[in-house]
């Protein structure tokens, strides 16, 4: 190998490097939003799945004495 073609690929690596980082970064990026939107989604005030299907179930009580 010479010179000229070691400094190529040097820089071709670096060039990689810093595309390889930058998308690590964009991806950290849209993992936390995702996290977030997550967490949000889990609130406890928002309507279970259930309460979605039936209703009307946990509304009333039956009570015979």
């Amino acid at each position: 190998m010479d010179i000229a073609e070691i400094s190529m690929n040097l820089s071709q690596n670096q060039l990689l490097t810093a595309v390889g980082t930058a998308m690590l970064g964009k991806t950290l990026d849209v993992v936390e939003g995702q996290a977030d939107a997550l967490t949000k989604s889990m609130d406890m005030n928002s309507p279970s799945l259930e309460s979605l299907v039936y209703p009307t179930s946990g509304t009333m009580i039956d009570m015979r004495i």
